[in-house]
């Protein structure tokens, strides 16, 4: 049998064009304390299988994903090919259901003072005169 993509051991697409976005996310939006970046790290915790059983297909889908080690948002939106607003929907959902752990991406460096690296810089040759 053909296993690839429209193979007939494929289940059917749930997230296809037919299936409008909002059935999907059962009409919810982002909650407003839930801003994540496409860079966001998520894992599933571990959850009783009946918390699970309760979830919708995609919800499913994004826990049984980043099962086994962490994910970026980005990632799983490409992986489960949904936009990345409706897979930041899903896991605020599974985040306050407790099914999933979030880890916010760590904060760019801050810009490095040049003043100061020029004068360790020049404290350093003076040092070991180079």
């Amino acid at each position: 049998m053909h296993d690839g993509p429209g193979g007939p051991d494929e289940g059917p697409e749930l997230t296809s064009s037919l299936v409008p976005l909002f059935v999907i996310t059962e009409g919810r939006a982002l909650p407003p304390d839930h801003e994540y970046e496409h860079t966001t790290l998520v894992t599933a915790q571990n959850a009783p299988v009946a918390a699970t059983r309760a979830l919708s297909p995609e919800a499913r889908r994004v826990t049984d994903l980043v099962a086994d080690g962490f994910l970026s948002l980005a990632e799983v939106s490409a992986h489960t090919r949904l936009p990345l607003g409706i897979v930041r929907i899903l896991v605020a959902q599974l985040d306050n259901d407790g099914l999933l752990l979030v880890r916010k991406p760590i904060p760019r460096a801050e810009r490095v003072d040049r003043e100061l690296l020029s004068a360790v810089l020049d404290g350093l040759r003076n040092q070991f005169g180079a």
